[in-house]
């Protein structure tokens, strides 16, 4: 079995902001795999999806971003997943609008729910798969910017971002991170 979590905020207050990118993802994952399953636990909600044969455990951990490390902690440790096994998906204000990024390990890079996940396994070899959200324009926080959601102008190329980052999930799921490291990275 694979772990794929996707990172965000509870509640309706977050829906379709920027920091809530990782939840929308798995959302449109669960739904093209027709997900089955469905529970709270580890802290956060699970489902179960079918890749090319592969068993994929889809998580969103309800905990807030900032606390999302004892939601994957708990699930990877309940079904004794290997690292290599692990996949995180999240926003990233330091990448443009739409690009995304996969690495097989690395720092948080300032993304609070990586952060907290590396504290809590002890370790930052796991991929992680980050979506560019932008960056805040003049005069914004960057909290606000990450809580606010995605312009008129913006949402055709997150659309296509979220469709292309299930394709890349695809391919970690069957050619591994660095296969898909040398497609999406470009």
């Amino acid at each position: 079995m694979k772990l794929v979590v996707g990172l965000g905020n509870p509640g309706r207050r977050y829906e379709g902001t920027r920091h809530n990118v990782g939840f929308i993802v798995v959302g449109e994952l669960a739904k093209k795999y027709s997900a089955s399953g469905q529970k709270n636990r580890f802290q956060g909600e699970t489902a179960e999806i079918v890749v090319d044969g592969e068993k994929i455990l889809l998580l969103t951990p309800t905990t807030y971003m900032n606390l999302s490390g004892a939601s994957v902690l708990a699930a990877r440790d309940f079904y004794k997943i290997p690292q290599e096994d692990l996949l995180i998906v999240c926003d990233d204000l330091n990448l443009p609008l739409a690009k995304l990024r996969m690495r097989a390990t690395g720092s948080a890079g300032g993304q609070k729910g990586l952060e907290d996940i590396i504290r809590r396994l002890g370790t930052d070899v796991f991929a992680r798969l980050r979506i560019g959200i932008g960056s805040p324009p003049d005069g914004w926080s960057w909290p606000d910017f990450v809580l606010s959601k995605f312009t008129k102008e913006e949402i055709p190329a997150m659309e296509q971002a979220v469709a292309r980052t299930i394709e890349a999930i695809e391919g970690w799921v069957r050619e591994g991170v660095q296969s898909c490291m040398n497609r999406y990275n470009g």
